[in-house]
């Protein structure tokens, strides 16, 4: 043989070898997949165990009376949320600070007015702090008039409107 041909077949057969590795299809694969993701958004709803009705309600109030009325507010929502409590109208008939409210969260124990009746300032909120979904807080509202009224305080009247509301939090970033 001659040594051009010796050198050529070698050749030929690291060509052919090539040729089938490339066209077999030998190529290492993998992949991963997700199911649809999903979002969905919170509610704020709370309830009001004397929602449409006055809190309290007392004719012939006289010097040294008090009276107590008591309601609930339970966040029914799915997000924790600032409540609030707002006096949206008030009236005071009676002479100085004769006329006395005072509310009270009875589930803290924390205090959220004492002053003169009507003295919260109309249409401004009032924070009443955090309550998370599924919790119940409870408040009472105690009015007392004066052991000292005067004889001019007879027949007067005082009457306010409250509105209680939930806002939500700031926004916060989750992760899974």
């Amino acid at each position: 043989m001659k040594m051009s041909t010796k050198v050529l077949v070698p050749l030929a057969t690291l060509t052919a070898a090539g040729a089938i590795a490339v066209g077999s299809g030998a190529t290492f694969t993998s992949q991963t997949g997700n199911t649809i993701s999903a979002v969905t958004s919170g509610t704020l709803q709370q309830t009001n165990s004397k929602d449409g009705a006055a809190i309290f309600d007392l004719s012939n109030l006289k010097p040294g009376d008090t009276l107590n009325g008591n309601l609930t507010l339970t966040n029914t929502g799915s997000l924790p949320a600032s409540f609030g409590l707002t006096e949206t109208s008030s009236a005071n008939a009676f002479s100085a600070d004769n006329l006395t409210l005072t509310i009270t969260d009875t589930t803290t124990g924390a205090s959220v007015y004492a002053g003169t009746f009507g003295g919260l300032v109309d249409g401004t909120r009032t924070d009443l702090g955090v309550v998370q979904p599924g919790v119940a807080e409870s408040y009472r509202f105690t009015v007392k008039l004066a052991t000292a009224a005067p004889n001019t305080d007879q027949g007067k009247t005082a009457s306010a409107a409250y509105k209680w509301d939930a806002v939500q939090l700031n926004g916060e970033t989750k992760s899974q």
